[in-house]
């Protein structure tokens, strides 16, 4: 068996959509992921800040990372829910992910997403709670 860590990397670069975003993950702990993605310009909105589409995926990837670690495997996103704090400028978004609570079959987790700017200084501009359960056996069949 994989190390949780070579599994949680298996997992996450077999997205197509993290890979499109060209999203990192960066690192993981035993109930906690770190997730980042460059802003770039197709990632932005209108006033030029970087999309909460973007935001939200930081966000529900890395509480679903963070909750399937500390559930031993692999794991979906029951809910969330995202407070949007200040507009996201920068070149660089990072989500930090932990588990609250964890029982056998679902966790509840917590991801704070930060903008980075030129400098390397962060500032918050989300945060998210969820609740991330064990994946079924067969997930195509439920």
């Amino acid at each position: 068996m994989l190390d949780m860590s070579e599994f949680a990397n298996a997992i996450f670069y077999s997205q197509p959509f993290s890979n499109f975003l060209g999203a990192e993950l960066d690192q993981v702990g035993k109930d906690s992921a770190q997730i980042s993605v460059a802003i770039r310009e197709e990632l932005r909105q209108q006033h030029g800040f970087a999309h909460g589409g973007v935001i939200s995926y930081l966000a529900d990837n890395s509480l679903t990372f963070a909750g399937g670690l500390a559930l031993g495997g692999d794991a979906l996103t029951a809910e969330f829910k995202i407070n949007y704090v200040r507009p996201a400028r920068g070149k660089r978004l990072i989500a930090r992910a932990s588990t609250l609570s964890a029982g056998s079959r679902q966790a509840v987790c917590q991801s704070l997403i930060y903008s980075v700017n030129d400098d390397g200084v962060e500032s918050l501009c989300a945060a998210a709670l969820g609740t991330i359960v064990a994946a079924p056996a067969n997930p195509a069949r439920e």
